[in-house]
């Protein structure tokens, strides 16, 4: 099964994420997209699948920091120029693997994924 997590190396719950991918054993690529970048065309397939409400993290201290202008009125077009242009607004953990794309981490989800208990 090929396995990609996406996120940001230092992120407390991507190193979560991770520790528990290595902890189960499942070897996995990582990309760092505030080093590597990310595609349009991946950032559309999320949005289509989460939506871009969710995959647009509003919480961190990047899109706070945002003029009030840039945070309003948003849609799918505007969230994703946002995130192409500062990835460290892209919620994290992103795992793709051939099931649907999982957002966020939580234990119980990638046991369910990969066919683990808990």
């Amino acid at each position: 099964m090929t396995v990609t997590l996406y996120g940001i190396k230092n992120c407390d719950t991507m190193k979560k994420a991770m520790s528990w991918l290595k902890d189960q054993g499942i070897d996995y690529a990582f990309h760092d997209y505030r080093k590597d970048g990310i595609t349009r065309a991946h950032l559309e397939r999320w949005c289509a699948v989460w939506g871009w409400e969710k995959v647009l993290n509003r919480a961190g201290t990047t899109f706070r920091a945002l003029p009030d202008e840039q945070k309003a009125n948003l849609d799918t077009e505007a969230a994703i120029a946002l995130m192409l242009a500062a990835p460290a607004m892209i919620k994290r953990p992103v795992l793709e693997t051939p099931a649907p794309v999982q957002l966020g981490f939580k234990p119980d989800l990638y046991a369910a994924v990969f066919g683990r208990g808990e």
